[in-house]
């Protein structure tokens, strides 16, 4: 038999691939030829349902939003801990209303056409999360803060808001219980992070200063730096093919996900001798 081409894949049965082997480089070599790390990791299109995501008619643009709400929640979560001893979220505003904002809305629109309910709601209603809290941090905007009596109330208000967001993530945590680790902790740091958010601004009218709890706060600070980085994971595992990359990223499926029950059949039908 002919020596597959290594500057194309070789044309195979439908499910069969047989990747390049990029000049012996061991990790491409070892992810060519694991299946289950060939195919798409669920966090790359955001399909919580499928193991394999169905094929895009223009391009999957789940990347662009995950990328949009990850930088956007990579610099908020750097104020609300306190680098560098900055404070004000006014930095935030601009890539929250464009980036991670317009940007990730379109990504879910987009997706949506596509046939993806999942990641078009998830990304339209994180993209209409950052325009709402850049237009509640615009200073002098809409006057939204200068309309409470007092900063703790206005801290205590944001709170609320901050509680519904965690609602609406554990929502979407919860479809995600049966795909992979990675994009399953995505969402599971996010609602943390709103929880101990929501919690410090709520505490800001227990203390004389009516400013939010300090350690909550960095708390969920933390949270969302590891949510940002995760959304940044579950990017590459979208972009990353063996087209452009000399490897793959892991995917690691739930035992119980429909791809660890199928591995389980497989290893055991491997041990009784039966052709797979």
């Amino acid at each position: 038999m002919a020596s597959a081409s290594p500057s194309a894949i070789e044309r195979l049965p439908p499910g069969q691939h047989r990747y390049p082997d990029y000049g012996g480089n061991p990790l491409a070599h070892i992810l060519s030829n694991v299946e289950s790390e060939r195919l798409p990791a669920f966090g790359g299109a955001f399909q919580p349902g499928l193991y394999k995501p169905p094929a895009f008619k223009f391009g999957n643009p789940v990347p662009l939003g995950l990328s949009g709400f990850a930088l956007t929640t990579f610099v908020l979560n750097l104020i609300n801990l306190g680098v560098r001893d900055i404070t004000s979220p006014a930095l935030v505003i601009a890539p929250a209303l464009v980036y991670g904002g317009f940007i990730q809305l379109l990504a879910g629109m987009w997706d949506i056409a596509l046939g993806n309910v999942f990641g078009g709601t998830a990304l339209s209603t994180y993209g209409g999360f950052w325009i709402s809290l850049a237009i509640l941090l615009i200073p002098g905007g809409f006057g939204i803060e200068k309309s409470y009596a007092s900063q703790g109330d206005f801290y205590a208000a944001f709170g609320l808001y901050i509680f519904g967001w965690m609602i609406v993530t554990i929502m979407f945590w919860l479809c995600t219980l049966r795909s992979t680790i990675f994009f399953s902790s995505l969402f599971c740091t996010v609602w943390l992070s709103f929880l101990c958010l929501g919690i410090s601004y709520l505490d800001a009218q227990n203390n004389a200063e009516g400013l939010p709890n300090l350690a909550w706060q960095k708390a969920g600070g933390g949270l969302g730096i590891i949510a940002a980085f995760l959304a940044w994971y579950n990017m590459l595992a979208g972009l990353l093919d063996p087209g452009n990359s000399f490897f793959l990223v892991p995917v690691f499926h739930f035992p119980w996900s429909e791809k660890g029950r199928s591995d389980r059949m497989k290893a055991k039908q491997d041990g009784n001798g039966e052709s797979v």
